[in-house]
């Protein structure tokens, strides 16, 4: 799928592209004429003393060479154009690709190198295209051309021109042959390099309060210099091609001289001939050249196209099911959620069951709390009810249906969750929680932030609402990011909302004021809370205690605490942990 990727591309674009091609074509043509007609010159006027001869083949070339720089210049112009256009268009492609990523495609290639193969990777070979059209396709044409003009000007003195061209041929499949390996290593150094750069500066401040500066440097150091290493490792094989195709060619131009000075000598070729087969050899010669050039060209882009196919070949989303989704005043007729003896790995992970066997059902409009302990699965429930995965067994229904039979955009537009970790975008305040609702009136914006007690801190703002925010909020503290990031998912009013882990940052009174505000959401709206505070579980209507994975108790409040023990023990050193932090007794 390497290289046909370009020709996909090129037939968005057939027209210029052809049009671009004949110019060449011209190009090549009136380059090719330019020898002959200098031969005539001197054969037909200066070796005759006929100014006349002289005056009309000279009239000839320069009309052969003012054409050819016209259709030169046209041909660039086509060239710059489709290869900008093809360009855009992959990157655009690649982009709406990486949008429609299952997980699975998300986990397989990391961020850093996604950036590499939309940047590098569609210039190079953006470069290729463009060079495909102003000289790739002219140095064959005018190869071939200069050997079949100079075998005409003198059959005896072409055995050195096809002598060069078979030990350059030779040169170029031995360069494509140690190149390719190299350069696809370069561009993998490359994606190590930008993911080490990517990690530090997104942990900029953790790297600073731990003092690991020094530790950063010297990864960065060593993925630079893998790159260096990779970087001369590629470019060895051209730093070697290059002077031994040159001193080959100089060596060709020099048995073409001397040869043809015999030949002269012996009355069996003119001045003029001598002429145009010296400028045919040079032009063969730089032909060869660009020749090999493009082929270490085509070596880099293969590897790039070979990368952005792998992107392209990445598996997409969940297609759309073949059952419509029942809605009603924009919310689910019925928002119930359902686990049937569900389990599920992650694809590609340790092969551990993140959830194995769970099983439990929470009614339309009712609120759920998922606690337990780091790793027991709770995150992971979040993202089946999103599809972001499907389970290995089991179902799991959403308003009485299983999920994948429901189109996926039209879950995914009832369902809002707000994250662990709240990602705010460049831009205002009120654009970041209309993102939730595009739509969304600006009393809805402020209703919203109100209800997740951010109004406070944002009319407090300089510019409120219009205040611009940093990309990924870094100008805010977490728990006002915490809050714009609920108001996000408050103003979407889907019939499911998730909140995962969504209030960790927040005081105990801010909690408690955002918790009655979603009590206040009424029975079209069913909430999941994923959380491990138990003075956050136990106001849900059910409770769902993990650990390891399983579902080791189910209720509310009271009836786990008589009959769970894990959900007992989480409440006790909670309980007694906040006593001691008071400074009172632990019962």
């Amino acid at each position: 799928m390497q290289m046909q990727l370009l020709r996909v591309y090129f037939a968005r674009y057939k027209l210029p592209f052809l049009a671009a091609a004949a110019c060449v074509g011209c190009e090549a043509f009136c380059d090719l004429l330019g020898p002959t007609l200098m031969a005539r010159v001197i054969n037909e006027g200066i070796e005759k003393g006929a100014l006349s001869g002289v005056l009309l083949y000279g009239a000839r070339m320069g009309l052969v060479t003012l054409l050819g720089a016209c259709f030169a210049v046209t041909r660039c112009v086509l060239a710059n154009r489709v290869s900008q256009r093809i360009g855009a268009d992959l990157r655009h492609d690649l982009f709406a690709k990486i949008m429609r990523f299952a997980e699975s495609s998300a986990d397989k290639i990391e961020s850093g190198s996604l950036i590499t193969r939309m940047t590098n990777d569609t210039a190079q070979v953006t470069q290729f295209a463009g060079g495909i059209m102003r000289v790739f396709l002219k140095a064959p044409i005018v190869c071939v051309g200069s050997i079949v003009l100079a075998t005409a000007q003198n059959v005896r003195l072409s055995i050195v021109i096809y002598g060069v061209a078979i030990v350059i041929c030779g040169i170029v499949v031995l360069s494509m042959k140690w190149s390719y390996p190299r350069y696809a290593n370069l561009q993998k150094a490359v994606d190590r390099m930008n993911a080490v750069v990517q990690e530090y500066l997104a942990g900029i401040r953790l790297v600073k309060a731990f003092g690991t500066a020094d530790t950063e440097s010297e990864r960065f150091g060593g993925a630079n210099d893998a790159m260096y290493a990779q970087g001369v490792s590629s470019q060895m094989i051209i730093t070697w091609a290059a002077p031994v195709v040159t001193f080959v060619v100089g060596i060709g131009t020099a048995l073409a001289i001397y040869f043809g000075s015999q030949l002269f000598i012996g009355q069996q070729i003119l001045p003029g001939n001598i002429s145009a087969f010296t400028i045919y050899m040079a032009q063969m010669l730089n032909s060869l050249l660009m020749i090999t050039n493009i082929f270490n060209a085509f070596v880099r882009t293969r590897a790039s196209t070979a990368r952005i196919s792998e992107v392209l070949a990445c598996e997409d989303d969940f297609p759309a099911g073949d059952a419509v989704l029942p809605v009603q005043d924009g919310t689910l007729s019925d928002n119930g959620i359902s686990f049937d003896n569900v389990t599920f790995t992650y694809p590609g992970g340790s092969g551990v069951p993140a959830i194995q066997a769970l099983s439990f059902a929470v009614s339309s409009g009712e609120s759920l709390a998922v606690i337990g302990p780091t790793g027991s699965g709770k995150s992971t429930i979040c993202w089946l009810l999103l599809r972001f995965y499907d389970a290995d067994s089991g179902t799991i229904a959403l308003g009485g249906r299983p999920i994948q039979s429901l189109p996926l955009e039209a879950v995914r537009s009832q369902v809002a969750i707000v994250p662990q970790r709240p990602m705010l975008f460049s831009g205002t305040v009120a654009e970041n929680i209309r993102w939730g609702d595009p739509g969304a009136a600006d009393g809805a914006v402020r209703d919203a932030a109100h209800k997740a007690q951010a109004e406070g801190f944002i009319m407090a703002m300089e510019d409120g609402f219009e205040s611009a925010l940093a990309s990924a909020g870094v100008n805010i503290s977490g728990g006002q990011k915490q809050r714009i990031s609920i108001a996000r998912g408050l103003i979407k009013k889907a019939s499911l909302l998730i909140l995962d882990d969504a209030t960790s940052a927040l005081d105990a009174i801010t909690e408690a004021k955002v918790r009655d505000a979603l009590a206040g959401l009424g029975a079209h709206q069913t909430v999941v809370t994923v959380t491990q505070r138990c003075t956050t579980a136990m106001y849900s209507d059910k409770i769902l205690v993990m650990e390891n994975g399983r579902s080791v108790g189910f209720g509310t409040h009271a009836e786990l605490l008589a009959g769970c023990e894990t959900y007992a023990a989480i409440y006790r050193s909670q309980v007694d942990a906040g006593r001691g932090a008071d400074g009172g007794q632990a019962e």
